[in-house]
């Protein structure tokens, strides 16, 4: 038996719209050539960008710093300044991101910072580089990087050290954490200092570890040593005996300095109060001062050598000229001038100068013109600053001579009107040191012979320098001679202006003289402000001034120039004498 198979009818074909298959094809089309087009561009057309975006992740290019010159003594074995290798501690804030809490706190503990203070320096960094702190000590860094937190690493930096701290810190200065000079020195020699920093192109990985050097590595080129005219030795002798005047007398603040005679060298250079370089939280801006340099003051009675110098050079007086100044009062041009003693009587200019007679110096600016003094004054250097390189120094005061009144000629004879620096004055003695020429000051070490310019006479120069002698013997300011010494100079006592008027309670107290006589080798000048109880210059600065010298001279191995025997006594009214 056959079986019949039955015959289904064919479906028909689905038919699809030309124009929507060409549609799909051209889809398709476009689809392979945006692809086409993205290949080409990544691999030509943004190759640069690519490679940029690459060395930034990974290629970096490392500073290598120059380490700065030192600053040394005069003798070159005492280092005032060095630099001395630290670590920066830095993250690195993508990599950072995988740290733990735990592991970020440990790092902030070792640092002495708080976790929030290690986050927002991460968060608040570049987008490859984060300081979390800087200035640390190796011990340290080496303690953070073996915790081995992710993204956390270090870098070389330098930090200046100052070895002999408060003694000279207000000349050396200080640098900022950058290593560029802020203050003193350090800012006037610090493109000197400076060197130039080098280079390192480097590849590094992505915990920031540096894997292979990519480019001949540019060595830096280390800063210039600048050897100073300091001798460290003076310069802690004189802060010394400066600390203990301040002690002594509760004074506000003080200043001495230390000339070399023959080179114009600064061989000690004091202030205080001072402050610790390495102690920076705690300075205060008036311990930076430089007051030797930048304070100004009326110099008072350590002014009238050069008044009397003056009328001697251009012959208005003579060694023998005798001035009443009578019983301690004198009237002119409606002022009464004074004398601490009543009993000067008949005296020349040794005499003026030895019983420090403001009538007498009154007298003999009657004999001068104002032109006349304020010449010789501006060519003593008073009312310009001093060309020693270092920043901030000052003028001082002195007017315009044809501006003066009679009765301002007469007290700037005898050092009121004018006001002048600790350092001006110090140099202006260098006249009577020397033979009457004034020698040029230095606070870098000299390799050529100084220049000077020739103020007076070298036989009045010899004149006021014996009389310095006298005003610093016996029955002068007898405080200041030194055993085994002759030593000549002039004391100072000047009243402070305070709210305008001139105060009765407010004084600065100075001594200028040198030493020894015969063959003088130093300059020495110091100032005590505001000394409480004694105030006048015999007694409150002359002390100071004949410490330093006796230490000077002892330490530059001078010979004495006059037998060592017991000095004699003290005249009766010797500390009333300015």
């Amino acid at each position: 038996m056959t079986r019949d198979h039955k015959i289904r009818p064919k479906q028909p074909a689905i038919s699809v719209p030309l124009w929507r298959a060409k549609v799909v094809l051209l889809l398709i089309l476009l689809a392979f050539v945006a692809l086409i087009a993205r290949a080409l561009h990544l691999q030509g057309l943004t190759t640069d960008f690519l490679q940029a975006q690459g060395e930034k992740r990974y290629v970096q290019d490392i500073r290598l710093p120059p380490i700065r010159g030192k600053i040394l003594d005069r003798t070159g074995k005492v280092v005032l300044a060095s630099s001395v290798l630290v670590k920066a501690v830095w993250a690195n804030p993508p990599s950072a991101a995988n740290a733990t809490d735990e592991q970020l706190s440990q790092v902030a503990k070792l640092l002495g910072l708080s976790l929030t203070d290690v986050k927002r320096s991460i968060e608040n960094g570049g987008r490859e580089f984060a300081y979390l702190k800087r200035q640390v000590d190796l011990d340290l860094a080496e303690k953070v990087m073996a915790l081995g937190v992710p993204g956390i690493g270090t870098r070389d930096e330098l930090r200046r050290a100052y070895p002999e701290g408060e003694t000279v810190s207000q000349i050396i200065g200080i640098t900022d954490i950058d290593g560029l000079g802020r203050a003193g020195l350090e800012m006037t020699f610090n493109e000197e200092l400076s060197g130039q920093a080098g280079s390192r192109k480097v590849l590094r990985d992505r915990l920031g570890r540096v894997l292979e050097d990519l480019a001949e590595v540019t060595p830096p080129v280390h800063g210039q040593d600048i050897h100073l005219s300091l001798d460290a030795g003076i310069q802690y002798d004189t802060f010394t005996a400066l600390k203990k005047a301040l002690k002594e007398n509760n004074a506000e603040a003080g200043s001495a300095v230390v000339v070399d005679v023959q080179t114009g060298e600064i061989l000690s250079l004091v202030n205080l109060p001072t402050f610790d370089p390495a102690q920076r939280h705690t300075i205060q801006p008036a311990s930076m001062r430089n007051r030797a340099l930048t304070d100004t003051f009326e110099p008072g009675s350590t002014m009238k050598p050069f008044v009397v110098a003056l009328a001697l050079d251009i012959k208005r007086i003579g060694l023998n000229t005798k001035f009443n100044t009578g019983n301690g009062q004198y009237r002119y041009q409606g002022h009464t001038i004074t004398d601490v003693s009543r009993f000067n009587g008949v005296l020349d200019a040794e005499g003026i100068l030895r019983r420090s007679s403001n009538i007498g110096m009154t007298m003999i600016s009657e004999m001068l013109t104002s032109e006349e003094m304020w010449q010789r004054f501006t060519a003593l250097g008073f009312g310009r600053a001093p060309q020693i390189g270092f920043p901030g120094a000052v003028s001082g005061r002195l007017r315009p001579w044809d501006r003066w009144r009679p009765i301002e000629r007469a007290t700037m004879a005898y050092g009121y009107g004018l006001s002048v620096s600790l350092m001006q004055l110090a140099q202006a003695y260098t006249t009577f040191a020397r033979n009457g020429d004034m020698v040029s000051l230095s606070l870098l070490r000299r390799e050529t012979q100084p220049t000077s310019i020739q103020v007076y006479r070298p036989e009045v120069a010899q004149a006021v320098r014996s009389m310095l002698e006298a005003a610093a013997g016996p029955d002068g300011a007898k405080l200041a001679q030194v055993q085994g010494y002759r030593v000549a100079g002039k004391s100072g006592t000047a009243r402070k202006i305070v709210n305008g008027k001139y105060s009765k309670s407010n004084y600065r107290s100075s001594f200028v003289g040198f030493a020894p006589v015969s063959n003088p080798r130093v300059v020495v000048a110091v100032t005590i402000d505001e000394p409480k109880g004694h105030y006048y210059g015999g007694r409150v600065a002359a002390p100071v001034f004949a410490d330093i010298v006796a230490s000077s001279l002892r330490r530059l191995d001078i010979e004495p120039d006059e037998p060592v025997d017991a000095l004699a006594a003290e005249s009766p009214n010797q500390e009333k004498r300015q």
